[in-house]
């Protein structure tokens, strides 16, 4: 993965308007937290391979990290924190948000095909 250049993952956010794809989002702050200190509250969520069609797509921020929202057709979708990404082999936008320590904190993930 390499550091988001807004531009660039605009263009391939793009590329999933208007049509039917495959959403993978993804939240932690690591399952093991509160077992090293335990006033801290553990949350997380996950949703995979959710068929949507969005209208609008927009990654803004002014530097790391990032936001993305995706417009459908009754709400929207969004991930805040992202700081990497990349399109793997098979066509699928993999957007990241990884924390100091490189552990990852949020995913938001899009692809023309179902997920494994």
């Amino acid at each position: 993965m390499q550091p988001i250049t807004p531009e660039t993952v605009q263009n391939e956010i793009d590329q999933f308007l208007n049509r039917d794809v495959y959403l993978h989002l993804e939240t932690t702050n690591g399952a093991y937290a509160s077992h090293f200190n335990q006033s801290f509250f553990s949350v997380g969520a996950y949703i995979r391979n959710a068929k949507i069609n969005f209208e609008r797509g927009v990654i803004t921020g002014e530097k790391s990290p990032y936001r993305a929202g995706l417009k459908i057709n009754i709400g929207w979708v969004y991930a805040e924190g992202l700081t990497h990404w990349e399109v793997n082999e098979d066509g699928q936008l993999l957007l990241a948000g990884h924390d100091a320590e490189g552990k990852l904190a949020v995913a938001l993930q899009l692809s023309p095909h179902p997920f494994e």
